[in-house]
This record gives structure tokens, sequence and C-alpha cells, in this order.
């Protein structure tokens, strides 16, 4: 493993801050569900994602491949950018928190 891939092996385990159980119960609520861009699919591609961190959460960290880490690239670039947009305010029933949390 190169030292770029375990920098964004350890920048993606930190950014990412729901365990696996927290992700998988949070997926299957109506709120998950019902965020997102959708992309002719019923299940919008935040919610596909989520999907994806959970398997990469359950992984060891040496059995991800260039596809898991180029999605580990797009997941911490969307959550620094979701961050940087935070709305004022409580934020606790927001679409903008559902999204971040997909």
């Amino acid at each position: 493993m190169t030292k770029d891939t375990k920098s964004i092996i350890d920048e993606f385990h930190s950014s990412v801050n729901m365990t696996v159980k927290e992700l998988q119960s949070w997926l299957q609520t109506d709120e998950s569900q019902s965020v997102g861009q959708k992309d002719g699919d019923s299940e919008s591609i935040g919610h596909k994602s989520g999907k994806k961190i959970v398997k990469f959460l359950e992984n060891k960290k040496d059995k991800y491949n260039d596809d898991d880490i180029s999605h580990m690239k797009k997941v911490i670039s969307y959550i620094h950018r979701h961050l940087a947009q935070k709305p004022n305010g409580d934020v606790e029933n927001t679409h903008w928190r559902y999204s971040l949390m997909n």
C-alpha cells in the first residue's frame, strides 16, 4: 500500500464519523431515502454511496481495490464541500444534514 493510498484511507475513516451500525440504521429511514439527486433510478446517488461506505467500513483496511480508493476520494471531497455549505441555525432535521449522513 502506497503512502498516498494509506493517507486516503486514514482521511476517509476520520471523515466518516458514523459506525457501521449507525449508518446501516440511518440508511433504512425515510429521511435518508427522501434526499439526494436521483440518476434515473428510485435510489439517490448519495444513498447508494452510503451503502458502499458501509462495505468500506466493514472491510479490513488492506482489502480495498482501486475503485474503492477512488470512491473514498469522492466521499472525502463531498464531506468537505458539504460541511463548507453548512446553513446557519439548527440543522438537526434538515435535508442538508440528511444528505451529509448518506
